[in-house]
């Protein structure tokens, strides 16, 4: 990270824009939550999607901007597809199936986690420091914690649930050094946001079409059919916006601030709307997380 984005610093404008964006992050697992009591995976996040692709694609157009023109862009869109939308999506909301949306969100929090163990064995720039190293060790206790003690008594159903969103963490970790490459190659940020969802809708919806067969199922109520164009307009394609409006006014260092609020927002969201249950195992796992992402950050350590 350069000089300049290090010093950037936040305004109240960018403050409440982050808070914003927690919220808004924060509501995916809460719309998610709402989605599968009536919907199967595939289906819910092909419509995500989808419909987030549409907006993004408007707002694209509204700018003056447009798609990738060559094949050899759009064959690296599909693998940042693949390992930001279709594996994570999928994986967290199967995981949503079994376990509460808080928790799902906490153990998503490990992100900039896995990000760190990545970046270091594939990049030159980013390698392990001693408090980076520490937040890694201090953020899977945390997860450890989160998941608790039915882990040692084998692969239940909830466990498999919870490692499947830890392994949404993973994709997104990965997908986050991969797509340092598209500015490089002359895609902006938001086309890279569109045509990434773009390609994802093209490879979830036959995929929903012939697992879900969904002309089957049972017409969605008012409630669910809300949640996923909440899910799609808001938590999706105005949290893309979002992302990269703070990016360009405080840079990314101060952007990862957003973190730390996610999980706070999504245990407040269920637990004051979907009536769910706030454990001291997940107090205890969130402090643990916090405190590596704190360390991974860099910022408490940083003197003045």
């Amino acid at each position: 990270m350069n000089d300049k984005q290090s010093t950037m610093t936040m305004s109240p404008v960018a403050w409440g824009m982050l808070i914003l964006l927690s919220i808004v992050w924060g509501g995916t697992f809460f719309f998610q939550e709402i989605a599968v009591r009536e919907l199967p995976v595939f289906t819910i996040v092909a419509i995500r999607v989808v419909l987030a692709a549409s907006i993004l694609y408007a707002i694209l157009l509204a700018a003056g901007e447009s798609l990738p023109r060559y094949w050899k862009v759009w064959r690296e869109l599909f693998l940042l597809a693949v390992i930001n939308n279709v594996i994570p999506f999928c994986l967290i909301v199967w995981g949503q199936k079994e376990i509460a949306s808080g928790l799902a969100a906490i153990l998503n929090a490990t992100t900039p986690i896995f990000t760190v163990l990545v970046a270091h064995f594939v990049t030159t720039d980013e390698k392990i420091s001693g408090a980076k190293l520490l937040g890694v060790f201090a953020g899977f206790v945390g997860a450890a914690i989160l998941i608790g003690v039915d882990l040692l008594d084998g692969l239940g159903t909830a466990v498999i649930a919870q490692l499947a969103v830890l392994g949404a963490a993973l994709a997104y970790g990965l997908s986050a050094i991969y797509g340092r490459r598209f500015l490089a190659m002359g895609v902006t940020p938001t086309g890279t946001a569109t045509s990434q969802l773009i390609a994802a809708s093209i490879i979830l919806v036959p995929v929903s079409l012939f697992v879900d067969a969904p002309w089957m199922l049972s017409t969605p109520s008012g409630t669910t059919i809300a949640s996923l164009i909440g899910l799609a307009s808001v938590s999706t394609a105005l949290a893309y916006y979002l992302y990269f409006r703070i990016l360009q006014t405080a840079g990314a260092t101060n952007l990862m601030l957003v973190t730390f609020l996610i999980p706070v927002s999504a245990l407040a969201l269920g637990i004051f709307i979907l009536d769910e249950v706030l454990l001291m195992q997940h107090v205890i796992g969130l402090v643990f997380i916090g405190v590596g992402l704190a360390a991974i950050d860099g910022r408490l350590f940083r003197r003045n």
